[in-house]
């Protein structure tokens, strides 16, 4: 398909999914924006109730789950974790649309390399993980099943993400000299996940110096399809495209873990560790961290306030159910939230919190569950997988399309494919309109944008759509620019802090400058397990 078709075809598509759609239930589920933007409110009630509690855990994603965990795992049981949603677990959290799981946000969990060892006690703990005469193995149940992913490009489906058909000898050029960067990279430093596990090399700050783009420029990297599928990785972790990350968050995101490997070229032996996943994606982690906390997991509380003293932290907190405000006395405050959020509601804030605040940027993203009553005709090519890509050379990764789709039955050992839910995800980029435009469109223009697009690979979509429920995540993830992973104040909150701040102990991705499940999880353990 020459690029003057392929505008033709989608130009048209969004009119033709208006028609179709409008027989299709669904809407916005999830994240409640105005909830959280009660913290703008100019004042409040006196709080209406005081309780006390040895530890507080303010935020229920991933960071602040791995937090309880550890202090149960110390012995720790006098403690409470306050949500802002009526369900825990944050970008990681599982639902289901006509009985079928789906996930809400994060969908799979890279089998984890030794400098994630946390993350690697905690899949122990969970039996997914054992030693077997010798050597560390997964349980293949958990494992995600071939195929995995797959591209549509010219018309038809590939296998595996990069661009491969009918390109010519100047990509293939730059697919073996971007290999050998990457190469050159991780043997001049490790890029661990987490990041904390290491002290920052010189050749990280460098990289971190300019964006991913400007590095490519400098090594004359400009094919289209090597541009194409490195904005799409990038997007896809961290939100936003070439422009917008680090070089460093570039190169981090293959030589971390599988390399980059160009066509003809032998595999690296860590590719084929594989990825765990699960219909709910993440949420099947996150369910299980959220088992044993019982009461202790109060839901629907809007921190407003949060002050540190010599002999305690106050924290108060609106109690969505009760309507009113509530105090709580704790000896100690995990800060288990985006640090923008941290930064508004910590009074007096260390000078390290407001400058790491304000240095982050956070990508929005849309999650889009739709449920389908039958399989979908294939185009030729590659067999349905896991991860289902479109390739889109005419967009320039700044608009907020698509990131394709991941199918929440692929791991169902049916015989017979039938019903399921695919879950289609879009990164917006970090400029600001992005987010107001997420949130000031609605339901039914989100449905026609996102049928319009998977109609390209799947004409029969249309037909065959029941429902489709739509998360907004106005700020999904923060996103590694330029001197994110240099930044001496983001450092500086993953220690003990000095007087008056010492009860304060913040956990969460952001400061790692990314969001991933293993930096998340790392940062709040480490938290737990490190508290007085």
């Amino acid at each position: 398909m020459k690029r003057r078709q392929f505008l033709a075809a989608t130009a048209a598509l969004p009119l033709a999914a208006c028609d179709a759609a409008r027989t299709i239930d669904g809407g916005f589920v999830g994240v409640s924006d105005a909830r959280g933007h009660l913290l703008r409110a100019a004042s409040w009630p006196a709080p209406a109730t005081t309780r006390r509690t040895r530890v507080l855990i303010a935020g229920g994603g991933v960071a602040g789950l791995a937090a309880a965990r550890a202090l149960r795992l110390r012995s720790i049981e006098d403690f409470t974790l306050l949500e802002l949603e009526d369900s825990a677990g944050g970008n990681s959290r599982g639902g289901e649309v006509h009985g079928v799981p789906c996930p809400l946000g994060a969908h799979y969990l890279p089998v984890p390399g030794d400098s994630a060892h946390e993350v690697q006690d905690l899949l122990e703990e969970l039996g997914l993980r054992q030693r077997v005469a010798g050597r560390w193995v997964y349980d293949e149940r958990h494992l995600c099943h071939s195929p995995q992913e797959r591209l549509f490009i010219d018309g038809q489906w590939q296998d595996g993400l990069l661009p491969v058909q009918d390109v010519d000898a100047k990509t293939l050029a730059d697919y073996q000299r971007f290999a050998q960067l990457v190469q050159q990279a991780s043997n001049a430093a490790k890029f661990p996940i987490p990041v904390a596990n290491r002290p920052l090399a010189a050749v990280h700050s460098a990289l971190d110096a300019i964006t991913f783009e400007a590095w490519l420029d400098q090594h004359n990297l400009a094919a289209k399809p090597l541009r194409w599928y490195l904005d799409y990785c990038c997007r896809d972790d961290y939100g936003a495209g070439i422009a917008s990350v680090s070089a460093w968050a570039g190169i981090h995101y293959f030589a971390s873990r599988h390399g980059f490997s160009a066509p003809g070229d032998e595999p690296l032996s860590e590719r084929d560790a594989g990825v765990l996943t699960w219909p709910q994606g993440n949420g099947w982690l996150t369910q299980r961290l959220i088992q044993p906390l019982g009461e202790r997991l109060r839901t629907g509380n809007v921190i407003l306030r949060v002050a540190a003293g010599k002999h305690g932290v106050e924290v108060d907190a609106f109690n969505t159910s009760t309507q009113t405000v509530e105090r709580w006395l704790a000896g100690h405050c995990i800060l288990a939230m985006p640090l923008f959020v941290a930064a508004h509601v910590v009074e007096n804030p260390p000078p390290a919190l407001r400058e790491a605040a304000a240095r982050l940027r956070y990508a929005p993203w849309l999650v889009a569950n739709i449920h389908i009553k039958a399989a979908l005709h294939d185009r030729p090519g590659a067999a349905p997988s896991w991860d289902n890509v479109i390739y889109r050379p005419d967009m320039d990764g700044s608009s907020g399309e698509g990131l394709g789709y991941v199918d929440a039955k692929h791991q169902s050992l049916a015989a017979v494919p039938g019903a399921t839910v695919l879950t289609h995800y879009r990164a917006f980029g970090i400029a600001p309109a992005q987010r107001k435009n997420l949130y000031g469109q609605p339901w039914s223009h989100w449905r026609d944008v996102v049928l319009g697009e998977l109609s390209l690979p799947h004409p029969d979509l249309q037909e065959k759509v029941t429902c489709m429920d739509i998360m907004r995540y106005g700020h999904a993830m923060s996103t590694p620019g330029p001197g994110t992973r240099s930044s001496a104040a983001l450092r500086a909150l993953q220690g003990p802090l000095p007087a008056p701040w010492q009860r304060l102990h913040f956990a969460h991705s952001d400061l790692s400058g990314y969001s991933v499940f293993e930096e998340a999880f790392t940062h709040g353990h480490r938290r737990g397990m490190a508290l007085a």
